[in-house]
């Protein structure tokens, strides 16, 4: 088959001769064929230079914010050591507060327990180190000690609230435990099993102390109750009986009138009654019983050098 050829006619707008121009088919197709090629290859390399530009980009952003993390992480370390100062001063303080709870120090292998030990995801581990480089081991380790202070804190809350338990325990019973004597005035008898009664001419048990003083003389309580009893009894006259818990009770008689009622609760320091001379006595004076358990007990060993303020 013969060559193919295309001719072209250029023809001026102005006066002047027309030319021809004539090209194979063949060349056409070459010319072509290097045009493609050539605009191929210039958009691959123009989609080279931006992938690469792109490329630079996301890296120096990366980069950046490796080394902001980096810093945090850093910062995020320090803050943790500092907390872990505060806790072990914490700590000191706890053992000091439990001795005044009446409770033993923490058992050194619970407190070892409570600092060190495994925590946290193997496999969260397992990529911090393969993947994070210097930054994720960092991170592990902020993480490790972060787990370390929160099992830390943890064993101090739950000892602090033994220790607040065991100290309103022990205030409680110490606002109910009697530590004054409930009136002024002079001891005129004491405690006895045996004594010889200056009424009944009779030796019989004397189950609390007789303290003197003048008529009219304010009673207080000794200790925080509840008034179980108030009224007239047999021998004793004009009586009260508080209840204080813990199996203590006290008794006040011979008063010339009480100030209160039963069922109301009182506080130490709270006014009963007045001293009086009712029932069998020879004189104004004070009849005081501390009962426990149901037994008397002398009232002299519950008097404090000093009140026990509630």
């Amino acid at each position: 088959m013969a060559n193919r050829r295309w001719t072209v006619l250029l023809v001026p707008h102005d006066p002047g001769a027309t030319r021809s121009v004539s090209v194979s088919v063949t060349v056409l197709k070459l010319v072509a064929g290097i045009v493609t090629v050539a605009g191929a290859s210039l958009l691959a390399a123009s989609l080279g230079v931006v992938s690469r530009s792109l490329d630079v980009t996301r890296a120096q952003e990366l980069e950046r914010a490796n080394r902001v993390l980096a810093t945090e992480v850093e910062h995020l370390g320090e803050r943790v050591g500092s907390l872990s100062d505060t806790l072990s001063l914490i700590s000191r303080r706890d053992e000091q507060i439990r001795l005044v709870a009446g409770l033993d120090p923490l058992d050194p292998d619970v407190r070892r327990a409570g600092i060190g030990g495994p925590s946290g995801l193997w496999p969260d581990r397992e990529r911090l180190l393969e993947e994070g480089g210097d930054v994720g081991r960092e991170a592990l380790q902020v993480h490790l000690d972060l787990d370390a202070l929160i099992r830390r804190a943890n064993l101090l809350a739950a000892s602090f609230r033994q220790a607040s338990e065991s100290l309103t325990s022990h205030v409680q019973r110490l606002a109910a435990t009697p530590s004054i004597m409930p009136t002024s005035g002079f001891l005129t008898t004491r405690f006895a099993s045996i004594r010889y009664h200056p009424i009944l001419h009779e030796r019989r048990a004397h189950e609390g102390i007789d303290i003197t003083a003048p008529y009219g003389s304010p009673i207080i309580a000794p200790a925080g109750g509840r008034v179980v009893k108030v009224g007239w009894e047999n021998g004793y006259g004009i009586s009260v009986l508080i209840d204080h818990g813990y199996g203590t009770q006290t008794r006040y008689a011979h008063m010339s009138r009480s100030a209160v009622q039963a069922g109301q609760m009182v506080r130490r320091g709270d006014r009963l009654g007045f001293v009086g001379s009712s029932g069998l006595s020879t004189g104004p004076h004070l009849h005081y019983e501390v009962l426990v358990g149901g037994h008397a007990t002398d009232p002299l060993r519950f008097v404090m050098p000093s009140a026990i303020a509630d």
